[in-house]
């Protein structure tokens, strides 16, 4: 029975999606999500919301539309979504040049926890103190600017021979920006080549998730709201933040995965070169010292 046991156990190890499990399991994904979620929503959000209120009309509309669509609202659920928030003008009058400041420092705590899933689940050693505010700021001006830029694409390819088109566009645009974040959060220690399969599988799997709360995201706001209000639209929003949370998290596994395989797909992902690191970067920190199990994923650590 052992030696079956042990059989079965090196079968598994040698899985890519076996790994990529381990990998999840190491880097706490299950407390992860739910504090990326939990910070998306009471940060990111608001922050794209006061944004919204402060920039030009038209770049407003693209980033409302690219929200609207990434949250699959539409019809009831967006008006009620809408009606739950203040207007632009509300907002701009309420929250002045100074408070938008504020909210963009205050932002950057779910930028910095981003950056913790990448640097845990490459097995990077901690970021540097210094410079955590202008690299959020940095990597918020770049998310805010995909969504505008969608915004203005889908309303240019707005009839169904377009949607096609805009599909694609999205998905390219998308995978350079979780290309673009991985190598930035891993502050350019990482090759750019090993970190591609990273922005790829991120992207398919948003856009797969996008489809699916496009099916279930509007009910889902409009029984909350009837059941509880302003609460129970922000119960909806924070089950969609906790599940775009989750394919950030695969995405960030599946990277390294890949990477460090010895087989045929790591030998392409790192092409002539067998290192996965840039010259001069600093050592990766060892692997856990035991077999984790789910829960581990269940407990997260002080800095999450």
């Amino acid at each position: 029975m052992s030696g079956t046991r042990s059989s079965l156990s090196d079968r598994l190890e040698r899985l890519l999606l076996w790994r990529v499990w381990e990998r999840l399991l190491e880097i706490e994904f299950i407390d992860r999500s739910i504090a990326l979620a939990g910070k998306a929503f009471v940060s990111f959000f608001p922050l794209v919301i006061v944004v919204a209120a402060f920039v030009p009309e038209g770049v407003r509309e693209s980033i409302v539309t690219t929200l609207a669509d990434r949250l699959g609202l539409a019809d009831e659920s967006l008006t009620a979504t809408q009606a739950a928030f203040a207007s632009s003008d509300d907002i701009r009058e309420a929250t002045g040049v100074f408070g938008l400041i504020l909210t963009t420092f205050f932002a950057t705590s779910f930028v910095t926890a981003l950056q913790r899933v990448y640097l845990r689940a490459w097995r990077r050693p901690p970021a540097p103190r210094g410079g955590k505010y202008w690299r959020g700021a940095v990597w918020l001006v770049a998310q805010l600017g995909c969504m505008a830029l969608l915004g203005a694409i889908r309303g240019v390819l707005h009839d169904e021979a377009g949607a096609v088109a805009f599909v694609a566009v999205a998905m390219a645009t998308t995978a350079g920006l979780w290309w673009f974040s991985a190598w930035f959060f891993l502050l350019g220690e990482v090759r750019r080549r090993v970190l591609l399969p990273t922005g790829l599988v991120t992207s398919l799997l948003m856009a797969l998730f996008v489809v699916s709360a496009g099916i279930w995201m509007p009910q889902t706001v409009t029984t909350n709201e009837e059941q509880f209000g302003v609460f129970g639209i922000a119960l909806a929003l924070v089950t969609w933040f906790t599940g775009y949370s989750i394919c950030i998290l695969i995405g960030a596994c599946i990277g390294p995965v890949l990477a460090e395989d010895d087989g045929p797909v790591g030998r392409f992902i790192r092409g002539d070169d067998p290192s996965l690191l840039t010259a001069g970067a600093r050592a990766p920190l060892p692997p856990p010292p035991r077999e984790l199990t789910l829960r581990d994923a269940l407990q997260g650590s002080a800095d999450a």
